[in-house]
């Protein structure tokens, strides 16, 4: 599986991201590239302590399970639910959002493992350092397999 902690897989990540335009349609669900963006930053601003939120009921009740799911399951849903705060509605701006998330990706891999929060994730709870990495891998490909790209 492939690892934003790895120099090659996080610039290929960064590839992808280069091929979107404002103009790239989702093969699915309702946000335009530059909310999809905006949006895929979120799980990497939890993971490296730069948003923190309240761990959900839901979570508490659900998380362990769906985490288990998740970091052994193929990819995605196309239609998992996010946390509130990671729906973006609103329109953005293709080109900064475009390079916050490409910082987010270049800090995600130089904080290495250990530069990782250590704070539980507002729906599954803990993560290791390979547990956030995985999850956040995943995301991040998901949403750019809903582009295309």
């Amino acid at each position: 599986m492939k690892s934003l902690f790895n120099a090659a897989d996080n610039n290929e990540f960064i590839e992808r991201i280069d091929k979107l335009t404002p103009s790239t349609a989702a093969l699915w669900g309702k946000m335009n590239a530059g909310q999809m963006l905006a949006h895929s930053q979120t799980t990497l601003k939890l993971a490296l302590g730069e948003m923190k939120l309240k761990r959900a009921f839901i979570g508490v009740i659900f998380g362990k399970i769906a985490k288990k799911k998740l970091l052994n399951g193929a990819d995605l849903d196309k239609h998992l639910p996010t946390f509130k705060e990671a729906r973006i509605t609103d329109e953005r701006n293709f080109q900064e959002e475009k390079a916050k998330l490409v910082g987010l990706i270049k800090r995600f891999q130089k904080a290495g493992p250990d530069g990782l929060a250590k704070d539980p994730h507002p729906f599954f709870g803990p993560l290791t350092p390979d547990e956030m990495d995985r999850l956040n891998t995943k995301h991040l490909d998901h949403h750019l397999r809903q582009f295309g790209v």
